[in-house]
């Protein structure tokens, strides 16, 4: 029996998210809501995906449908979104033998690639696949461009000493110094939420180019993920505000995912110990995994390597038209690169 497709609605949203939860790969962007929200901000049209073998399902894929530029794009995730990655889901995959794996990837993905090219008439595709999925070739197989990604995951499992002792020496010394000068970190809500966001405008401002990701976006996130799903940490400097990052939780493991700008203040830089504070909070509530999203800038990883993490690889693929080759690179330039550049900033 082949793997056939539908496309769902609202009113299976729960088992949707049920196969996210279940999924060894399923994030929180994957869930329900946040693709809704994606949905909402980034003028596309949500085909959420599920593939069956008869009347059982056997992965999940959300795609974004966009028209811009005379060019039908798809993407998972969207552009202006601060997500890196989102891509499909199988099915109990960690317990299926290697013939399996491969077998049902293999003809999911070229439904959902018949899907996206002769329904949706896609003339680009990008697809960032989450990671721990770590084989590409079914893309490969359909004709994709494959291309690495690097993230950086520390391992929280042996606990807050340990950790600590795995940091660079000059990072524990700076962490140390910004405490001793008054440096103190809080957990933050709304209000904080929209200093953070501000911060990053002005951020982006400085260097000549205007951040994508809009205000109201975040606000929308946080009215239904603060505060099970979404953590704000704020640095205060004599009582006023220096820093902030926020971080998300899903199962075991945290994203570290907007914030930690090049902060003002002159006597000491507060990001250190706003890192540190973060991954203690982290430890302390049973998360077993760190991720920082992003490794792929040498400038910033010269920062992020002193914190001793694991790098991580994860794949995107990108497929263009025969007929639309040229104006597919264009607006992948325009509507997707931009956002490439990195939300979290650091010294």
């Amino acid at each position: 029996m082949s793997i056939k497709l539908r496309v769902i609605d609202d009113d299976e949203r729960g088992k949707w998210d049920t196969l996210v939860a279940a999924s060894p790969h399923g994030t929180l962007f994957h869930t329900w809501k946040w693709l809704k929200v994606m949905e909402k901000h980034t003028m596309s049209k949500f085909y959420p995906l599920m593939g069956l073998k008869r009347t059982t399902p056997v992965g999940v894929f959300p795609l974004f449908y966009q028209k811009r530029f005379l060019v039908r794009t798809v993407f998972s995730p969207p552009p202006s979104t601060a997500v890196h990655h989102l891509g499909p889901l199988l099915v109990d995959y960690n317990r299926l033998k290697q013939d399996r794996k491969e077998s049902i990837f293999t003809e999911f993905q070229r439904e959902v690639d018949r899907f996206m090219v002769s329904d949706l008439k896609a003339d680009y595709i990008w697809i960032g696949l989450p990671p721990g999925l770590l084989d590409a070739r079914p893309f490969k197989w359909t004709g994709y461009q494959i291309e690495p990604a690097y993230d950086y995951l520390i391992d929280l499992s042996r606990g807050a000493d340990y950790v600590w002792q795995q940091f660079k020496k000059n990072l524990r010394q700076n962490i140390s110094r910004a405490e001793k000068r008054g440096i103190s970190v809080e957990t933050g809500s709304k209000r904080e939420l929209e200093m953070i966001y501000d911060s990053l405008s002005k951020r982006y401002r400085e260097q000549d180019t205007t951040l994508s990701l809009p205000e109201s976006y975040l606000l929308d996130l946080y009215d239904l993920f603060y505060p099970e799903n979404m953590k704000i940490f704020v640095a205060k400097y004599n009582g006023d505000y220096v820093g902030g990052l926020i971080d998300l939780y899903y199962k075991d493991k945290v994203v570290s995912w907007l914030g930690n700008v090049k902060a003002s203040v002159e006597c000491v830089s507060p990001n250190d110990l706003l890192q540190w504070e973060a991954i203690r909070y982290a430890i302390e509530h049973g998360m077993k995994c760190y991720e920082e999203m992003g490794a792929n800038t040498e400038r910033l990883c010269k920062y992020k390597s002193k914190y001793n993490p694991d790098p991580s690889i994860r794949f995107s693929a990108k497929k263009y038209s025969s007929v639309m080759l040229r104006l597919g690179e264009t607006a992948y330039h325009r509507v997707w690169k931009p956002i490439n550049r990195r939300l979290k900033f650091s010294e």
